[in-house]
């Protein structure tokens, strides 16, 4: 089997919009959270969101291009641009001249809700125009024809671990040969049409006075999620592909795990779930969970949600006997020890569609610069994750291998490993 990289990463989110800007967000632990009244007066008991501005296309691209786009497209060119840049592919007739795939995660766009408005109000069809983008898959119509990519062209839908899905997909496409490259990530939208459902699941904080501190993983006094969106992308590419073109190499996709809760409960997450789709993600990668120096945890801030993945973890790093968490020491082999732990989702809110794409951008970007995000607001940790070494500070030091962990409803769940590679 082939290896598969990193060669280019792009980032749209409430923590920033480029890869500097959220490394040190992430750096200094700060909330990309506020609070929108306009979701109060629309009906939601949340006015709590991830502050995502709309990128300005106007300069970049022609009305043609800008038309067909919905909300989630606007975001998840920026961080395809991006990406495509830093793995240094965006002359278009290198594009046009290699297989380039995409392989990127969406779960629906708030088209529909306006496509019904003006059925409704119109009674014509002839008023909706022919741009009126309903697909889950549009975002990657869009982007492979803006980008001119000709290789493999297909959507994943898996609910909150779609972008971790996607990547796990495009990295089995380049191991067996199929693709050289594919361009991969996940876009979610700010309209406030997919939060109903999760606000009346009474999923989502309450905290309105206090927007900063709502997102709480693990924390006892957690309320709820708070909806977030943007879109992450990543350049994945076959190891002596990216060599051969002196392509800069930011980590290595080393290992893929899945599984289905197998419930009826559509709603309720599972630890024994959970605990396979990481145990196989670590099988794939050929590592143990003692090799692990960082797991960025799916944790949402839900109640539910936050104990079963503590059982999990707890189960996972216990059963192959990993040490206890140990007072850090510089130097010191993050191997003998319990690794670090935190959900990057207290910072930046739940993400959803483009979790484990964005997430997979944050442990990246910890792994190249050598510290370990925070899990800010956590005051007092739940019983189950008492034996977790989940950081409440930035801690400083060498991250080599990091497990990242998504679930979504209907019992999908995901888990990555990424390597970093000298």
């Amino acid at each position: 089997m082939k290896r598969v990289v990193v060669t280019g990463m792009g980032i749209w989110s409430s923590i920033g919009q480029n890869l500097q800007n959220v490394t040190e967000s992430l750096e200094q632990g700060l909330s990309g959270i506020i609070y929108d009244p306009k979701r109060i007066e629309y009906g939601i008991q949340s006015g709590l969101v991830g502050n995502v501005p709309r990128p300005d296309l106007k300069q970049l691209l022609s009305r043609d291009n800008r038309v067909i786009m919905s909300e989630d497209t606007e975001y998840a060119y920026m961080a395809a641009k991006q990406a495509i840049e830093q793995a240094a592919i965006m002359s278009d007739k290198y594009r046009k001249t290699n297989d380039i795939g995409i392989v990127w995660a969406n779960d629906g766009n708030s088209r529909l809700k306006k496509i019904f408005q003006i059925m409704r109000l119109t009674k014509d069809s002839q008023e909706l125009g022919i741009y009126q983008p309903i697909y889950t898959s549009w975002t990657k119509v869009c982007l492979s024809k803006i980008f001119n990519l000709r290789g493999t062209n297909f959507c994943v839908a898996s609910a909150c671990a779609s972008g971790s899905h996607a990547i796990g997909l495009a990295c089995f496409l380049i191991r067996t040969g199929i693709e050289n490259m594919i361009l991969t990530g996940g876009s979610m939208e700010m309209d406030s049409f997919f939060v109903e459902s999760f606000d009346a699941l009474q999923a989502t904080s309450l905290r309105n006075n206090f927007p900063t501190q709502a997102s709480r993983p693990f924390d006892v006094n957690r309320d709820g999620m708070v909806p977030s969106g943007g879109a992450a992308a990543l350049v994945l590419e076959e190891y002596e592909h990216a060599v051969a073109r002196g392509a800069t190499i930011l980590a290595e996709v080393c290992g893929y795990g899945f599984s289905s809760n197998g419930t009826e409960e559509i709603s309720m997450p599972s630890a024994e779930a959970e605990y396979i789709a990481m145990k196989r993600a670590l099988d794939d990668a050929g590592l143990q969970p003692s090799d692990i120096d960082y797991v960025n945890a799916h944790a949402t801030s839900t109640i539910a949600g936050d104990i079963e993945e503590a059982k999990a973890l707890t189960r996972l790093f216990e059963e192959q006997g990993v040490s206890s968490p140990l007072p850090f020491r510089e130097g010191a082999g993050l191997g003998s020890n319990r690794p670090f732990i935190s959900s990057t989702k207290s910072m930046t809110g739940h993400e959803n569609w483009m979790a484990g794409a964005s997430e997979a951008v944050y442990s990246i970007l910890m792994m190249q610069n050598n510290f370990v995000a925070p899990n800010i607001n956590l005051e007092h940790k739940i019983d189950e994750a008492k034996d977790l070494n989940i950081v409440t500070e930035t801690v400083y030091t060498p991250i080599r291998t990091v497990l990242s962990n998504s679930s979504g409803m209907g019992g999908t769940n995901s888990a990555l490993v990424f390597r970093k590679v000298d």
